[in-house]
């Protein structure tokens, strides 16, 4: 186990975390607006374009050789945290 080869490829995780945590932001704003257009709280959850998102991301995964398996987890993981965003933040209107 080489313990500086690690340290460097952990600093490149960390900023490459930061740049995520930058994204992250930019897609919670843009949230904010569908939540605005949004009347009816039933209206946040919307089984087909999620479906939709998920397939392509599985296309788009294995085009870029990425293991479709862990896109899939995180679109998955990242589709529940903004639902759940989505509905603390419409009962606030």
């Amino acid at each position: 186990m080489n313990k500086k080869n690690i340290l460097k490829i952990r600093n490149k995780l960390d900023k490459l975390d930061n740049s995520l945590l930058k994204i992250i932001k930019k897609r919670t704003l843009l949230v904010d607006k569908v939540i605005k257009n949004k009347k009816f709280k039933k209206d946040i959850v919307d089984q087909k374009r999620i479906k939709i998102i998920l397939k392509n991301i599985r296309k788009k995964s294995i085009i870029k050789k990425i293991d479709p398996k862990i896109t899939n987890k995180i679109w998955k993981s990242m589709i529940k945290a903004y639902i759940e965003y989505e509905y603390r933040n419409f009962k606030k209107r």
